[in-house]
Formats: structure tokens, sequence, C-alpha cells
């Protein structure tokens, strides 16, 4: 996540990578445990794919960086 995106971002997208992680293994404990309502579970189904989300953009840009890194290092060629 750029220095942008986070200035513009909302409360879910300013998390770290670790706290959405972790508030996902919370959410994916909750549904595996059941004893929730359907209501209950749909929302929290819904905030599990928003907190998904959040987790792979912060791993697409890792994966960037170090793209980037890559092709500094190897002479600026372009993957």
């Amino acid at each position: 996540m750029t220095d942008e995106q986070k200035r513009t971002a909302g409360p879910d997208e300013r998390l770290s990578y670790e706290q959405a992680r972790a508030e996902l293994a919370s959410v994916v404990e909750r549904l595996e445990t059941g004893g929730t309502s359907l209501e209950e579970s749909l929302a929290l189904w819904e905030r599990g794919e928003r907190l998904a989300e959040i987790c792979q953009r912060w791993l697409d840009g890792a994966r960037d960086r170090i793209d980037a890194a890559r092709r500094a290092r190897e002479g600026g060629t372009p993957a």
C-alpha cells in the first residue's frame, strides 16, 4: 500500500497486513465454531471478504516491491 493510499483510505484499509490477517483468522475461527445466527454468519463472511482483500493488496504490494528491487539489481530490465 502506498503512502497516498494510506492517507486516503478508510479505516479498514489503514489496517496493517498483520492486523488484517489476525482479524481474518478470528473471523474464520468464529465461523468454523458455529453457533451464530444466519445474519451474524453473513456479516462475518462479508467482513472476512473485506479483510482478505486488504491482505491481498498488501501481498500484491510486497510482490511489486520485490519485483522492482530485482529489476533494479539486474540493471533495470523490465520483467
